[in-house]
């Protein structure tokens, strides 16, 4: 039975404050220059660690796999498919596709679907989803999402919040706690997809991820992007990121690709692909093209009012477009359009 008691930032965070791999001592001082590494074989015994503060501890802390990450595993089992949402620029929509592409997978009823907000200093998925206000509710079972309809669920920090407008100022270490906090504790129970919504860039956020979710196994990763150059230079950047990491890329999509009038349909360019956009980028890496997002101002709307487009607007051109990446990201992902 669940509990009436919610998880604030007001009170602390029991987080094992851990590398996404390895047992994380806690330091006394900060990690010097040259130091191997407080996870490393040869922590507290090199050159550098002479005279830190650090050396005791780093020596006595016991080496090798993280033993969470089967206690995630087996937590995530219930899980059909991991998908990341990735960019390498921000602001060209990652965290809207994501609450569209939920949308889309929901709008089967018989589907379960999770969104799990890693975007820890800009969390914007609560909003989107119309769910801003709500609050995580604990039972013995672990935490539970919020749930914006009976067959979709969220996580994000934003319900932990004291107020909507506080900032979140942490280093990488208690990040990667919170998101193993996520993994770990969260009773996401059985569902078909989970969409992990992730910060742009390549940073703590993205490895503490991969780390943790590599032994369950993760479909692959959509990577976003506008035609511009200045946004395809940064996602060149994450499909580097995603090929040393392992993790497949199931894709690109080009979002904001054009304007659609809703009154007469008429495109125009706003951004233009000035070297071809997200297709050209996808044939030169030899990577799946998902298809294009045009731009619609009803969908920053429908986000605003915390609604889904797909409800409301199920007739216009961006709709059927999404739909069609949706198709593709599943072709992709190996799963059965019928599902």
């Amino acid at each position: 039975m669940s509990s009436t008691t919610s998880t604030t930032l007001e009170e602390p965070i029991q987080v094992d404050l851990s590398a996404p791999l390895k047992n994380h001592p806690s330091l006394i001082a900060p990690e010097p220059e040259h130091c191997p590494g407080p996870e490393s074989n040869l922590a507290g015994q090199g050159d550098a660690c002479e005279g830190c503060p650090n050396q005791s501890i780093c020596a006595s802390t016991p080496k090798g796999p993280d033993p969470d990450v089967p206690v995630i595993t087996s937590r995530l089992s219930g899980i059909k498919h991991k998908i990341l949402i990735l960019s390498g620029k921000g602001g060209v929509g990652k965290s809207t596709f994501t609450t569209m592409l939920a949308h889309a997978f929901a709008a089967d009823e018989g589907n379960m679907v999770g969104i799990m907000d890693t975007d820890i200093c800009g969390p914007s998925i609560p909003k989107m989803m119309g769910v801003e206000a709500e609050t995580i509710h604990v039972s013995n079972a672990g935490w539970s999402p919020v749930w914006v309809a009976d067959n979709l669920g969220v996580m994000s920090i934003q319900f932990m919040l004291p107020s909507r407008d506080d900032a979140v100022i942490w280093r990488g270490p208690k990040k990667n706690g919170l998101i193993k906090q996520f993994l770990k504790d969260v009773e996401w129970g059985e569902m078909d997809y989970l969409l992990v919504d992730t910060p742009p860039g390549t940073s703590d956020e993205h490895l503490s991820v991969n780390s943790y979710l590599k032994e369950s196994g993760v479909d692959g990763a959509v990577v976003l992007t506008t035609p511009q150059e200045v946004s395809l230079l940064d996602v060149r950047k994450e499909i580097d990121f995603c090929r040393k990491a392992g993790i497949k890329v199931l894709g690109i999509v080009e979002n904001m690709s054009g304007f659609v009038c809703p009154s007469c349909k008429h495109q125009n360019q706003i951004f233009k692909a000035t070297t071809g956009g997200a297709k050209k980028l996808a044939k030169e890496s030899g990577i799946p093209f998902l298809g294009v997002v045009p731009l619609d101002p009803r969908i920053g709307m429908a986000c605003d009012y915390g609604e889904s487009f797909f409800d409301n607007f199920p007739d216009s051109v961006a709709c059927a477009a999404l739909q069609g990446v949706v198709k593709r990201v599943k072709e992709e992902a190996g799963i059965s359009t019928s599902s």
